[in-house]
């Protein structure tokens, strides 16, 4: 029944990964002519907010292809416990990427002659802004209806007795013909 958000979040996070490739690429290839002094490259150009552009689009770039990994085994199990690891990277690479989009949209008002290469991270880095967020939400849907995925809400996880629990015990109370023996080294 949870399948509504894993549905709809499975092909996000792959176009987001597959982006965050693309702007990992073409950032690195920019970083390296701007760091060797080849600005006037007719595919390059830039202005004064390239380098702190560059460098932010790399970081997140980078941070959401570590993100979309997480995010990925969440997809594959589903569950609230892979929740945590996706849905807290997913914030910190949306939270990188709005940096970066600022650093952008600081580049584009500038002005100056900036190359194809450039203008497609700006771009690249504005729409992964808009479609992390939607990424994020998306996993996190399942805290305001379990049709939606997993949530926060399993009482039961935090006190150990989940499905796994014994009937006929309290949390804590052991009972008989259950090993609770420790191996001696």
């Amino acid at each position: 029944m949870a399948t509504v958000g894993r549905n709809i979040a499975a092909p996000l996070l792959f176009l987001n990964l597959i982006m965050y490739l693309i702007v990992l690429g073409f950032a690195s290839w920019c970083l390296n002519r701007y760091i060797n002094g080849q600005t006037n490259h007719p595919s390059f150009g830039g202005n004064g907010a390239t380098p702190f552009f560059l460098t932010f689009s790399i970081l997140a770039a980078v941070i959401g292809i570590a993100s979309k990994l997480a995010g990925a085994n969440h997809i594959r199990f589903w569950r609230n416990d892979s929740l945590a690891a996706a849905g807290s990277s997913s914030i910190v690479a949306w939270a990188v990427t709005a940096l970066a989009m600022g650093l952008a949209c600081k580049q584009i008002n500038i002005g100056g002659w900036r190359g194809w290469r450039l203008r497609i991270i700006e771009a690249f880095i504005i729409i992964l802004t808009f479609t992390q967020l939607l990424y994020v939400l998306l996993i996190h849907a399942g805290v305001f209806s379990s049709k939606y995925g997993p949530g926060y809400r399993d009482r039961d996880y935090a006190t150990g007795q989940g499905h796994g629990h014994v009937p006929g015990t309290h949390a804590g109370e052991h009972k008989a013909g259950v090993g609770t023996t420790t191996m001696a080294v």
